[in-house]
């Protein structure tokens, strides 16, 4: 079962691109590469007090409960945790096929071309094993993004 996500409160972001900035600096990927493990996009315009107003969503890896992206790749390079489902690349067994970025429906898997390996969000779980937040949750300049966690039902053992 997946434990974490990442919840947005579409009426407070503004676009600021803070997440995908400080993501980028926290998993040290060149501004030049612009790989976005995670992104702001534009989804709907809005009229907010009669004025015009875009409307954004995050996107992130979702961390499917059944990941299609571990399913395809040939070296297991593609993992998903057991403790919490986190779904994370192991890079030492990557081999660049790119089976993983064909696999996701959600476009997450991103390919680095300086490495020739793939790259995607994991939910900065170094970070979450050290009880902290993920880099995008912690810098979110109006506090739109928040970490939730899922707690296992009465009927789950």
């Amino acid at each position: 079962m997946n434990k974490y996500f990442i919840n947005q409160d579409k009426n407070r972001c503004i676009a600021c691109l803070s997440c995908e900035v400080y993501c980028e600096k926290n998993k040290n990927i060149p501004e030049e590469d612009r790989a976005r493990l995670c992104q702001i996009v534009i989804v709907d315009k809005q009229k907010t007090a009669s004025l015009p107003r875009d409307a954004y969503i995050y996107m992130g890896c979702f961390h499917c409960e059944t990941p299609y992206c571990v399913a395809a790749c040939p070296t297991s390079a593609m993992k998903k945790r057991d403790k919490d489902g986190i779904v994370y690349v192991e890079a030492d067994k990557c081999v660049g096929c790119k089976a993983c970025m064909v696999a996701c429906p959600w476009g997450a898997v991103q390919w680095d071309p300086k490495t020739s390996k793939v790259q995607k969000c994991d939910l900065c779980k170094d970070r979450l094993d050290e009880g902290l937040k993920p880099v995008c949750v912690t810098i979110c300049t109006t506090g739109c993004l928040s970490l939730g966690e899922l707690q296992p039902s009465e009927n789950e053992g």
